[in-house]
């Protein structure tokens, strides 16, 4: 059987959509400055993930403390995706993300400085892992919901396959750049560049006053 023919007002309809691409979202500037804040946002927290395993080899010949790093880094997920879940709808998600991204800078950045000092021990190591684990599993319902007050439905789809291609292609190159960049600079700084990271969410949240669609 061969196609229906479109009637005259489907075939109006139709010409008229504007067309949408895979990248249309990003057409829209406060989703495009996110997705970019994000992709930075991963690779620092995929760089961070590589120096505080490489830290803790440092620190002890441990095989299960060096496991527990990433026990501290999940764990949080486990235990707190349901509330973050229903925290993020019945809370402002941007004051929720604001908070966050300050918490886990704060996190990254106090692991850095003692870093630097050589003042982290295992425990010290894991707590401030724990705690940027937290944050992670706090912003991530959060962040997954504002993605609908920032595009239209049309560019709905595009925009979460866009989320997903920052993430995954920071898990990509990020545990190698913090590979890289620990032998070069040291885990302390690694931690720093995290924290500074975060500054890129946090300003760019910071300029968004309400709900932006296409």
């Amino acid at each position: 059987m061969g196609a229906p023919h479109a009637s005259g007002a489907e075939a109006d309809d139709t010409a008229a959509r504007p067309t949408r691409s895979a990248l249309s979202p990003l057409r829209l500037p406060l989703y495009r400055r996110l997705w970019v804040a994000s992709l930075v946002s991963n690779l620092g927290t995929w760089m961070h993930e590589a120096a505080g395993a490489w830290l803790m080899t440092m620190l002890s010949h441990s095989p299960l403390l060096v496991a527990l790093m990433q026990t501290a880094a999940s764990l949080p997920l486990f235990l707190l995706a349901f509330p973050a879940g229903a925290l993020a709808d019945v809370v402002d998600r941007r004051r929720v993300l604001l908070i966050t991204q300050a918490w886990m800078l704060l996190a990254a950045a106090a692991l850095g400085v003692l870093a630097i000092a050589g003042l982290v021990t295992p425990p010290v190591l894991l707590g401030l892992t724990f705690a940027l684990g937290v944050g992670s599993a706090m912003t991530s319902p959060a962040w997954q919901a504002i993605t609908p007050e920032l595009v239209s439905a049309q560019d709905l789809p595009a925009a979460i396959a866009l989320g997903g291609v920052a993430f995954n292609l920071a898990r990509a190159v990020g545990p190698a750049l913090g590979g890289f960049a620990t032998a070069s600079i040291g885990p302390g700084m690694v931690f720093l560049v995290n924290a500074a990271s975060f500054l890129a969410v946090l300003a760019v949240l910071a300029t968004w006053r309400g709900t932006t669609s296409a």
